[in-house]
């Protein structure tokens, strides 16, 4: 049949993932990076998630496309709903007994530490006494999904919210993360929405200011889509800039 329905140009898409979550119908999903509509049938065509899009990738088209199936979303969403529920509870669990200093899971890496930078000479093969390159890590744990936003090492912090291979591309990542609380993720690869414990991070503590770490691909704009999101759920606004990471290693924009 005939009928309106959203178009999503791939070219434009930068893969913040915002409109998966605006879709009540669950029927665009990111795929290699990108929105996409996964069914026609899914897509009631009202277009919930053109306002949320801030590249400006989604539009209305009129086409041949199979109706709007009700009982098809009915089912997608109650599947998406455990999915989320799944993965919710992981990461609320994992908080819970890192809040209460317990071991999460069994594995101590999820226990709430804070850290003093060291400078530790050591000595090579050959008995030379070096300098080693110190680590500016001020907290453990560093994963956004495993920090719980009301570890102590948060107030008055300035936050560094990095993108994983930022660590890999930028040599002297270190030096972003000096005096800082670190946390790290992959808006790509991790199946969680950041802002709702970014969220919860500003709205329990006086954070001073946010850097954002991303690298130079789209993708990474769904952690500063992240951070922007969290500012109003939360009603806060602070100092905060972007630094992008190119692939070569080169800082490409810091503003």
């Amino acid at each position: 049949m005939l009928r309106q329905i959203v178009k999503i140009d791939e070219e434009l898409c930068n893969g913040c993932g915002l409109c998966v979550n605006a879709c009540h119908e669950a029927a665009i999903g990111l795929v290699n990076g990108k929105a996409k509509l996964l069914r026609d049938d899914y897509c009631d065509g009202l277009g919930n998630c053109l306002p949320v899009c801030p590249a400006g990738a989604i539009s209305f088209e009129e086409r041949e496309a199979l109706p709007y199936n009700e009982e098809e979303v009915k089912k997608n969403t109650e599947k998406s709903s455990k999915r989320e529920a799944n993965a919710g509870n992981h990461s609320v669990q994992n908080t819970q007994n890192a809040e209460k200093g317990k071991e999460a899971c069994g594995c101590p890496g999820s226990r709430v530490r804070n850290l003093e930078p060291k400078e530790v000479p050591s000595a090579n093969k050959t008995g030379e006494v070096r300098e080693e390159r110190v680590s500016m890590l001020r907290q453990w744990p560093v994963q956004i999904q495993l920090v719980p936003s009301n570890a102590p090492y948060f107030q008055n912090a300035d936050l560094l919210i990095a993108a994983d291979c930022t660590a890999y591309a930028y040599g002297d990542i270190h030096s972003f993360m000096k005096d800082k609380i670190t946390l790290i993720g992959c808006p790509k690869l991790d199946d969680v929405d950041y802002s709702e414990k970014l969220t919860q991070i500003l709205s329990e503590n006086a954070i001073k200011s946010i850097t954002i770490l991303r690298m130079e691909v789209p993708c990474c704009g769904g952690i500063v889509n992240a951070v922007k999101t969290a500012f109003l759920k939360s009603g806060k606004m602070i100092p905060w800039h972007v630094v992008t990471i190119g692939i070569d290693g080169a800082i490409l924009e810091d503003r």
